[in-house]
């Protein structure tokens, strides 16, 4: 019996002191690995973080570019935002070059994707005249794309045979700048096609021609459905992209709002309040009401993403 006592009392104590070990080793482990993402939080919150609520702070006051005498205004700032016409006109300028970006570079990265991988002879070079423009400052594309559609010598107009004022008439600067950015940009969205092309399984394309499944059938069945994801993905990033343009829009209309301001964007008139004007109070205000744009329409493609996943359960 003192024995079996013994027994009884001494495997508890081992099975606690295991328990005790693995909560000590699991409070080990996450405190290295703190140590790990200690720099990225450090630069996280000082770059991210404090920004985003030092602009919230000054968007509630009347500061200056100097930063000297703000006072709070409370809400003043938004409410003048709100009945900003400038304002609405500059974000429906952002939002029509989104709508008009977004579904051309969606279209065009997946054909060049399709070509690139269907291609035999030369597809390495296939591959990288897609994708070097992308590689390209967004200065130097804009200066290019600048030269090129320069009414008296541009090479635009030249091998159109046209004598069209693109950079400056307003029905035609946004469409030269939306052209701009699809030569420059669909790089990108291209190799994620390729790379997604690359993963689809050749025996699903080998089944479906021997049922006797033509090449349309084969790209609707299989094809755009191995792809859906991807081409969630690439519209994500660039409605994100496209709403934030900037440096384009800019450069080829030599740092103005373009034609009776019709290249003006949210995010340069930002800048102008801020650093024109000098109203960094303002500036701020608007920018926080583009980032809840923003946000929001992450949130909504988060949501609507979620949805889609569900509902194909």
């Amino acid at each position: 019996m003192t024995t079996t006592s013994a027994e009884a009392v001494v495997r508890p104590a081992r099975a606690e002191t295991t328990a005790d070990g693995s909560a000590v080793r699991r409070k080990q482990g996450f405190q290295h690995g703190g140590w790990f993402i200690a720099p990225f939080l450090v630069l996280f919150a000082l770059f991210v973080i404090w920004p985003l609520l030092r602009g919230l702070h000054l968007s509630f006051t009347d500061a200056n570019i100097s930063g000297d005498g703000a006072s709070l205004i409370g809400l003043d700032n938004y409410r003048e935002a709100l009945d900003d016409p400038l304002m609405w006109e500059s974000l429906g300028h952002s939002a029509w070059f989104t709508l008009l970006v977004v579904p051309c570079i969606t279209v065009l990265a997946f054909l060049l994707a399709m070509l690139a991988h269907h291609i035999e002879r030369g597809k390495w070079l296939w591959r990288l005249c897609f994708f070097l423009p992308f590689l390209l400052p967004s200065t130097v594309a804009a200066n290019l794309w600048q030269w090129l559609f320069n009414p008296g010598s541009g090479m635009v107009n030249h091998v159109l045979g046209l004598e069209t004022p693109w950079l400056t008439d307003a029905s035609y600067a946004m469409l030269a700048v939306v052209v701009t950015t699809l030569w420059w940009t669909v790089g990108f969205s291209f190799l994620l096609y390729l790379a997604a092309l690359q993963g689809i399984p050749a025996h699903l394309y080998e089944a479906a021609e021997l049922d006797g499944a033509n090449a349309w059938h084969r790209m609707v069945r299989i094809t755009l459905p191995m792809l859906r994801n991807i081409t969630g993905l690439v519209v994500a990033l660039q409605i994100l992209a496209s709403l934030q343009v900037f440096d384009q829009a800019v450069v080829m209309q030599d740092f103005g709002p373009g034609p009776e301001g019709s290249t003006r964007t949210f995010v340069q008139y930002t800048l102008e309040q801020g650093f024109t004007s000098y109203r960094v109070g303002y500036a701020s205000a608007i920018s926080i009401i583009f980032f809840v744009i923003i946000a929001a329409v992450a949130l909504a493609r988060m949501w609507l993403l979620r949805n889609r996943e569900e509902g194909g359960r």
